[in-house]
C-alpha cells in the first residue's frame, strides 16, 4: 500500500492525526490549503502532510481522497473535487468520512460518480486516532475495498456491505446515543441550575447514577470546543429519523443545546478548571447567562 497516495480533506483536529498515522506507515499524503486558516496549516505541518496548489492537483496525484470535514461543508468540498476530477479528467476513490445522514451521503455520491470516479460512504467513531484501538472507520459502498486497503497502514476500516448510507447511518444511530445524550444531560443540568436546586441533583445523581455524574463531570466541560461541529450533526441526526418516520424533534432540540454551548464557548474556555466538579459547575454557570 505504500505505493498509493492519499488526499486530504482536511487536516483538522481528526484529519491531521489520521495523516500523521497513514505518512507513519508509508503513505504519501497530501491536501490543498488554499482556503484554509493558520492552524490548520500548521496541524498539516506538524503532521508531515505536503500542501499540493490547487484541487486540481490533488485529485491528479491522490489515488484516494479521504474528506473529513464538518458535516457542514460536505457538500462543497464533494463539488470542488467533482468540477477538478472534470477539469484534469482524472478519477479516484473518494472517500466520504463525514458526520452526514444517509441521503446526503448518497447526495455526495451522486455529485462524485457523475464526474467519474468511485466513491465510499464511511463513519468515525472514536477520538483522533493517537494510539491504536480507539478510532474505527465504518464504511460501505460497492468500492468499499478500496478503502480498505488502508487498514494495512494503521487504520481500523471495517467495510458493512456494498449500499451507500449504511455507514453514514451507523454513524448517526451511534452519535444520537453518546452526543445526543450529552445534549440532554446539559440541558437538564442548566435546567436543574436556573431553578436553583443543582446541588440537590447533583447529590442525587452520586448516590444513585454515580457513573453517569463522572461521565459528566469528565466530558462536559470540553464539549465547548467541540459544540459548533456538533450543531451541524445533530441536524443530519434529526434528518436520517425524519426520513425514516421517527421524530426529527429530539436531535432538532439538541441542535439547539449545542447552539447556546457554541455561544458560550469564549467564555467556558477561558473558564477551564483543573478540578472537574468545579469545571462542570462553571460550565453551567456560563450557560445559565446565556438564556434568556
Amino acid at each position: 500500500m505504500s505505493e498509493k497516495t492519499v488526499g486530504l480533506l482536511s487536516p483538522g483536529a481528526m484529519g491531521s492525526v489520521v495523516g500523521r498515522v497513514l505518512i507513519e506507515h508509508g503513505v504519501t499524503v497530501l491536501t490543498c490549503l488554499e482556503d484554509r486558516g493558520p492552524a490548520t496549516r500548521e496541524r498539516a505541518r506538524e503532521a508531515g502532510i505536503d500542501d499540493v496548489p490547487s484541487y486540481a492537483d490533488l485529485v491528479s496525484q491522490a489515488d484516494l481522497v479521504l474528506s473529513i470535514l464538518v458535516p457542514s461543508e460536505t457538500t462543497k468540498a464533494s463539488e470542488r473535487v467533482a468540477a477538478a476530477l472534470q477539469q484534469t479528467r482524472s478519477t479516484i476513490c473518494y472517500v466520504d468520512c463525514n458526520a452526514v445522514a444517509p441521503r446526503t451521503a448518497r447526495s455526495l455520491a451522486d455529485t462524485i460518480t457523475a464526474a467519474g470516479s468511485r466513491f465510499v460512504d464511511a463513519g468515525i467513531i472514536g477520538g483522533p486516532p493517537t494510539r491504536p484501538g480507539i478510532t474505527r472507520f465504518y464504511a460501505s459502498g460497492e468500492d468499499a475495498a478500496e478503502f480498505e486497503s488502508l487498514a494495512s497502514c494503521g487504520l481500523d476500516i471495517r467495510v458493512m456491505g456494498t449500499k451507500v448510507g449504511q455507514a453514514s447511518g451507523f454513524k448517526m444511530c451511534y452519535a444520537s446515543q453518546t452526543k445526543g445524550r450529552y445534549a440532554i444531560f446539559i440541558q437538564s443540568l442548566v435546567a436543574a441550575h436556573k431553578m436553583g436546586f443543582l446541588e440537590t441533583l447533583v447529590q442525587e445523581l452520586q448516590a444513585s447514577q454515580s457513573a453517569t455524574l463522572a461521565d459528566a463531570e469528565r466530558n462536559l466541560p470540553g464539549i465547548p470546543s467541540k459544540a459548533g461541529r456538533w450543531i451541524g450533526e445533530m441536524e443530519e441526526i434529526a434528518g436520517t429519523f425524519e426520513d425514516l418516520g421517527l421524530s426529527p424533534l429530539i436531535f432538532g432540540g439538541a441542535a439547539d443545546v449545542y447552539r447556546l454551548v457554541d455561544d458560550a464557548t469564549i467564555e467556558i474556555e477561558q473558564s477551564i478548571d483543573p478540578d472537574r466538579a468545579a469545571a462542570l459547575k462553571r460550565f453551567l454557570e456560563l450557560m445559565v447567562a446565556k438564556l434568556p
